[in-house]
């Protein structure tokens, strides 16, 4: 048991960052000028609710695949977000504003955490708006490639776990996420179907425990 929730936090540690990243709550704009930075200031600032499919694949340090899912994903700003993860590893992540709730299917278990505890400081700026963007990161354009234009962010604080983010957009719109961690693995992130400003229930981001599952309450 105790192997398999190291491999469930392990798991939830990688969705979790990925959805920390994508959590997309508006910073001030920024001084640069350019097509992926205007991308960048353009969805934070009039993007309100986000709703697209995802995939995402997680590579080692010599670009052999790992992890490979889909699903569907929701953000409303400020805070709300849900991610849905497909079988065979369903798996939903749910912020309500105030807690964050992990609810593994297959092993009929739940955690439970304050939110901005779960999330932690770093990318919290992403989530939270809690600062400049250009406080936390060091922004660069690093120009277009193929059909999207892209925007690395790379982290101040060293002990953030990551080494760059890269955001991709294609005509104002966001499609690729790409995040480098300390351990050289990459995680990329690609949406499709996307729905932007479009009215989300609210009822999308509860979350009651199903009965009979185990839950791991870490509010305290």
């Amino acid at each position: 048991m105790a192997e398999i929730r190291s491999s469930v936090n392990k798991t939830f540690s990688v969705r979790l960052t990925l959805i920390t990243l994508m959590m997309l709550l508006g910073f001030p704009r920024l001084a640069l000028a350019s097509p992926g930075v205007d991308a960048l200031n353009y969805f934070f600032r009039e993007i309100h609710t986000f709703e697209a499919r995802f995939g995402q694949i997680v590579l080692d340090e010599n670009l052999v695949e790992m992890d490979n899912s889909q699903g569907q994903m929701w953000i409303q700003r400020p805070g709300l977000f849900r991610w849905n993860y497909d079988a065979p590893d369903s798996q939903q992540i749910i912020g309500d504003g105030f807690n964050l709730w992990v609810y593994d299917v297959e092993l009929e278990q739940v955690s439970v955490r304050v939110q901005d505890q779960a999330i932690g400081r770093s990318p919290a700026i992403l989530l939270a708006g809690s600062g400049d963007l250009e406080d936390n990161y060091t922004v660069e354009d690093i120009g277009s490639q193929g059909r999207y234009d892209w925007i690395n962010l790379i982290p101040k604080d060293e002990d953030s776990g990551f080494r760059e983010v890269r955001i991709g957009f294609e005509d104002n719109r966001l499609r690729l996420l790409e995040l480098l961690d300390n351990l050289d693995q990459r995680t990329r992130i690609s949406f499709v179907d996307l729905k932007e400003n479009i009215p989300v229930p609210l009822s999308i981001f509860d979350f009651i425990p199903p009965e009979g599952v185990d839950v791991i309450d870490n509010t305290e």
